[in-house]
């Protein structure tokens, strides 16, 4: 524009065509042509997307794959039925925009002013300044606060219709609600726009060829990247706490760590990880792994690294691997130290495995074999399990074996993260979109998402049981479960019991590990720690974040637990450590791997951790070291 005047061009009308510079012009017509080539490709991609579709792809998830359409009609025809609380709510909704409208005049001329709605404190979608400072961002965010909490205001307050049902909508309505949030869309995000302007259009130009790359790497289904999948080499980067494979079959390496301190506790340590992801969540990186910090503890730590599945294993069952991974690595255990007695951890699914052999020991007279049991973020009682228990029906579980037989009998790791996905989306499905494919921007290596991203499969024997026997019809908690014609009791196990819950575990609640705690016969330890299902048990005492609660009582509710529970700073692993001491026995001469009757196989960190599910079942990110 004149450099005398950008704002007038001499008759009051503005500024011209004929006051624009050479440079000017130079950017108007860059940020055209990007945006003429970002418009071509998104008409030849979303062409591809349909075909893709049309074909009938197997493997893809159905339009709805929830098949939530009939318990959306329940609910709106029920809502509809009642046209005073519809006419009232709308009401609600016009005042709002008449506080939001003259509220908007009022701070264009005098300043601030009082929002008309603001949003729920730590929603990370309006960090930008922007959102608060500008009167027009402003005055979009909160058009569209008003129009999501009309909507969901008419889906709570509807009666009628079942709490399930209910629940299932509300959180759909949620999803959908989340999705049309003005951060979502270029034209009325204010990073974008200023990133636009500023890349003359190249952002928008990127974020297509990401948006390619990612419907490419899923075969026409949106494989969203959250991090840089080469930042980091498991066994180099992540993974690297020193150990040897000293035990394999078909479903588990057993690695066993080497000492670090010249004693160790006499009774060895057993963590039975999730097989719904990789192990090394407990052994990210030095400065926050658990296993290296147990190993300096005085520790001898053991642990399973179980098999990324293929076609080949899809009829293992629960009972396989309780039998061929728990009770396989104890018996290993005692080859390798001569003890015929574990202090053991389940972590999630693990723990809820755990739970289950607790009780088998205990019916089949052997509960000596585990002295001790700790549980993170798990679930013995799935009562209360969330939002996830919302989706658990026969018509989802169709859909779910549809799936894994048209991948030749596993669940591809993509279907479990999708859907754990969308438990966060705004944190891990929305932000990576705008940046991803609106900035178009890379995103960062990070090693807690690098592990997230590292999925694994499941055998469709093995997941349609848990499906089935927990989450919908709670067998194990009901004492109503069998495994190898034994009845499963927990309230018979007398094994002492730690169990963790975190505050803000969307996947496993905390009311809902309560409740699991209360099912056990013998002396438990509940505890709770600050954050959710990986921060708050991935909390290493040298990070000093976040705290954790203690309650030597376990009262009848988690909330008189809650009000009599004593808060603390930090980590929770030194609570821990000094519950493990009292169960470990006296200090005897540090273990190496190989010393004892079980020959070392390989170094850590294996071979199961290497098999990567982003490639054909058998392919590994990388040869094991020698």
């Amino acid at each position: 524009m004149s450099k005398t005047d950008s704002t007038d061009n001499g008759n009051g009308q503005g500024p011209s065509w004929t006051d624009l510079t050479e440079k000017d012009m130079e950017t108007l017509d860059q940020v055209s042509r990007n945006l003429m080539q970002a418009s071509l490709k998104s008409q030849k991609l979303m062409s591809d997307v349909m075909a893709k579709a049309l074909e009938g792809d197997p493997v893809m998830p159905q339009a709805d794959p929830f098949h939530s359409a009939p318990e959306f009609g329940e609910v709106w025809t029920e809502i509809v039925s009642h046209p005073e609380l519809v006419m009232q709510a709308q009401a609600d909704l016009m005042k709002g925009y008449l506080d939001l409208w003259t509220n908007t005049t009022k701070r264009v001329v005098t300043g601030d002013v009082d929002p008309a709605i603001k949003p729920e404190p730590g929603d990370k979608r309006w960090r930008s300044k922007d959102w608060s400072e500008n009167p027009v961002f402003d005055a979009i965010k909160q058009s569209y606060l008003l129009n999501q909490h009309f909507l969901m205001g008419l889906v709570r307050g509807v009666d009628g219709v079942d709490e399930r049902t209910k629940r299932k909508v509300e959180f759909l309505t949620k999803q959908m609600t989340d999705a049309l949030a003005p951060t979502n869309f270029a034209l009325t995000n204010p990073d974008v726009l200023r990133e636009t302007m500023q890349s003359r259009g190249e952002n928008l130009t990127r974020g297509l060829k990401h948006l390619m790359a990612d419907l490419e790497k899923g075969k026409g289904r949106l494989a969203l990247t959250q991090t840089d999948m080469e930042g980091f080499k498991v066994g180099e980067d992540i993974a690297t706490t020193a150990g040897k494979v000293v035990f394999q079959n078909d479903i588990i390496e057993l690695i066993q760590y080497e000492p670090t301190t010249e004693t160790v506790k006499q009774r060895p340590l057993l963590i039975a990880p999730p097989w719904i992801n990789k192990y090394y969540i407990l052994d990210l990186r030095e400065k926050n792994s658990m296993v290296r910090w147990l190993t300096k503890q005085g520790f001898t730590v053991f642990l399973i690294s179980w098999v990324n599945p293929g076609p080949e294993l899809k009829d293992k069952t629960f009972e396989d691997y309780m039998h061929e991974g728990l009770f396989a690595a104890i018996d290993a255990i005692e080859e390798a130290t001569g003890e015929t007695s574990v202090n053991t951890v389940g972590y999630c699914v693990g723990g809820t495995m755990l739970a289950s052999a607790l009780a088998y020991l205990e019916a089949t007279g052997k509960p000596e074999r585990i002295a001790s049991a700790t549980f993170f973020a798990a679930q013995t009682d799935f009562e209360l399990a969330g939002d996830l228990l919302l989706f658990i029906d026969d018509e989802w579980m169709k859909e779910i074996e549809r799936l894994m037989d048209a991948q030749g009998g596993v669940l591809d790791g993509r279907t479990m993260a999708d859907t754990f996905n969308l438990l966060r989306s705004n944190d891990l499905v929305w932000s990576f979109t705008i940046n991803n494919y609106l900035l178009g921007r890379q995103p960062q290596a990070f090693d807690l998402l690098f592990w997230n991203a590292d999925q694994t499969r499941m055998p469709k024997a093995l997941h349609l049981w848990y499906l089935d026997n927990m989450y919908k019809n709670n067998r194990l908690s009901k004492g109503e479960l069998s495994m190898d014609n034994v009845k499963l009791d927990l309230g018979a196990v007398k094994t002492p019991i730690y169990m963790q819950a975190s505050r803000d575990d969307h996947i496993a609640p905390y009311p809902s590990v309560y409740k699991g705690a209360k099912r056990f016969g013998g002396p438990v330890r509940f505890m709770m720690a600050g954050s959710g299902h990986i921060a708050g048990v991935i909390n290493h005492p040298d990070a000093n974040k976040y705290q954790h609660w203690t309650n030597d009582a376990l009262p009848d509710t988690v909330d008189e637990w809650i009000a009599d529970a004593e808060e603390h700073p930090g980590s929770w692993w030194l609570d821990w450590r000094g519950w493990l001491y009292e169960r470990s026995g006296e200090n005897v001469p540090a273990r190496v791997p190989g010393d004892g009757n079980l020959a070392v196989i390989r170094k850590a960190p294996g071979e199961n951790v290497l098999v990567r599910s982003d490639a054909p079942a058998g392919n590994k990110q990388a040869e094991p070291a020698e």
